[in-house]
């Protein structure tokens, strides 16, 4: 997503926080996407996009981006590249539970998500924002979750959600009563403390690779 935002940050004077500081652009930009979600909860992510990328440039006091350059910047969800643990940690928790997605993505982007930067990973459902018709946090997609799953033979306590954003997966995790693992990938110690008195996560890892390889041990030492 960061790369996507580059055509606006190089109008930017330089030096600039945004230009420099990756999490604080992103922080900025998710502002107008969460308010995006909340108030048009059945707009299609990829149409969604748009729209905060145009509130984005009008924050920065840039002129308004041609509505081909915000529709390119919706387009680029299929490409965004995961992090370089997650297809190898993926496949090593594959042999041990069900995958199943629970994405704010939109149909017609998470296909190319899952053939691309996802490809050799098998999902055992996924379920997005557009199947759902709201996004996370809502608590909809997670009761969409637990009933989803249940096709799957898999119980509501049986579920680990696992997720690396504390406000869109963690806190409405312990709002449904499942268990959850926290990937706290940008160490968000701070943000942890803020919001301790509405999480109850099971587990905190650095990576996905390191949740991988500690479920690795866990089943070798239970033969």
């Amino acid at each position: 997503m960061f790369a996507g935002l580059k055509p606006l940050l190089c109008r930017l004077p330089t030096p600039n926080p945004y230009i420099e500081d990756k999490f604080h652009t992103l922080s900025a930009f998710q502002a107008f996407e969460r308010d995006l979600q909340r108030f048009q909860p059945t707009l299609r992510y990829n149409e969604l996009l748009p729209l905060a990328y145009k509130a984005f440039a009008a924050s920065l006091s840039l002129p308004e981006p041609s509505e081909q350059e915000a529709r390119d910047f919706g387009s680029q969800i299929g490409t965004w590249p995961a992090f370089p643990d997650t297809v190898p940690a993926l496949k090593a928790l594959k042999k041990h539970y069900k995958l199943v997605m629970l994405s704010n993505i939109d149909n017609d982007s998470i296909a190319p998500t899952i053939a691309g930067p996802l490809a050799g990973v098998e999902f055992d459902a996924v379920f997005t924002a557009q199947d759902i018709g709201s996004y996370k946090p809502d608590l909809k997609n997670f009761k969409y979750l637990i009933e989803g799953v249940k096709k799957l033979a898999v119980k509501k306590e049986e579920i680990l959600h696992t997720a690396q954003s504390l406000t869109h997966d963690c806190v409405p995790a312990k709002t449904m009563g499942l268990s959850s693992t926290w990937i706290d990938r940008e160490n968000q110690e701070e943000k942890r403390r803020e919001l301790a008195d509405k999480l109850n996560f099971t587990w905190r890892f650095k990576s996905m690779g390191e949740m991988a390889e500690a479920v690795d041990k866990e089943f070798e030492e239970m033969k």
